[in-house]
């Protein structure tokens, strides 16, 4: 089941269904608008390979059901409300029940889940109410932090399940990304894996990266270069100063288009003419100002700069650009903004 929510981890959400339409059972989105969009891409006859994340809004229940989407259920009020809907629309309410077991978000208790379980059943039963129990699954809290944890959560989802004998038409989820490649042998009763990240190049633990090749290569161009002197200043706040003459490059991208602000004065770089040339100053909304003095050509407008990717024998990673950030890379993925063209190869 792969997870396109926040437009495709940042990736453009069209383009990644359709390149995954064919290689995966469902998909994974975090709201109604989402679903819809994904839904436009992959064609309306596969709704119901599309599960919702997050718990709706009363009046989005009767959109997601009469547009085919699958949903989540934590509580009976939820399969009563999501029943409500089916019969107002005539279409099948495809629930999958979320298991608490450590992630404190949404989901049942495990000591309600037989019973929650049970409701649906008995609900999907009532003639003339298209339920269907599509699916059962827990969430991760911290597989790429906890192992010991995370083994626990597995043990104790796999016995929670056990004795509701679960025919081949449910879903059975449970790893994310760093489940999927940390825990996924011992997850192997699961029917399905929700990988987010990984499906994106980007492993969440770092001894996996070798095995995963970064879809994404975020590049922007030099627009001006400029000759600077001692003592001139780079960008607001002026916490750059020249000590010495500089080669300098101002490039079209700031934090409107994603480039972390928090960058600013953490020895960032982006690569020109396959050499690392650092970030001066602070990052602007829609610009930034790098040192290019080192390089053996002088650059100029026009020239290709990676913020992220490879070039020659360089490589930034998204890892790289998170931690000094100070942050992960999810939110590098999720936050490049919707000013940043998107190519496909």
């Amino acid at each position: 089941m792969a997870i396109v929510k926040a437009n495709g981890y940042g990736h453009g959400v069209e383009a990644v269904a359709r390149a995954l339409a064919d290689c995966v059972d469902g998909f994974g989105v975090a709201n109604v608008t989402e679903a819809k969009e994904l839904a436009a891409a992959i064609g309306d006859v596969n709704a119901g390979r599309i599960l919702i994340f997050s718990p709706l809004l009363p009046e989005e229940r009767i959109i997601a059901i009469d547009a085919g989407f699958s949903v989540f259920v934590s509580n009976e009020d939820e399969v009563t409300q999501f029943a409500l809907s089916a019969k107002a629309t005539g279409k099948p309410a495809r629930l999958h029940v979320m298991v608490d077991t450590g992630m404190g978000r949404v989901g049942v208790r495990p000591d309600h889940l037989a019973s929650l379980v049970g409701f649906v059943r008995e609900t999907a039963s009532q003639p003339g109410n298209p339920v269907r129990f599509a699916g059962i699954a827990t969430h991760f809290p911290s597989a790429d932090e906890d192992g010991e944890f995370t083994r626990q959560q597995i043990a104790r989802f796999r016995e929670l399940i056990a004795p509701l004998k679960l025919g081949p038409e449910v879903f059975v989820h449970v790893a994310n990304s760093a489940g999927l490649l940390e825990f996924g042998r011992e997850a192997e009763f699961a029917t399905h894996a929700r990988p987010g990240l990984a499906l994106y190049g980007v492993s969440p633990i770092p001894r996996h990266q070798a095995s995963l090749q970064p879809a994404m290569t975020w590049k922007t161009r030099i627009t001006l270069v400029r000759d600077i002197e001692p003592g001139d200043s780079v960008s607001y706040g002026r916490t750059f100063v020249a000590t010495g003459p500089m080669r300098v490059a101002t490039l079209a991208v700031g934090y409107a288009d994603g480039y972390p602000r928090s960058l600013s004065g953490r020895q960032v770089d982006v690569l020109i003419g396959g050499r690392r040339c650092p970030l001066l100053g602070r990052v602007t909304m829609d610009q930034i100002v790098v040192d290019t003095s080192a390089l053996a050509e002088p650059p100029k407008a026009g020239d290709e700069a990676v913020l992220m990717g490879r070039q020659g024998d360089e490589e930034i990673r998204c890892a790289e650009l998170a931690e000094k950030a100070g942050t992960i890379p999810w939110e590098i993925f999720t936050g490049i903004s919707g000013r940043v063209a998107r190519r496909y190869r």
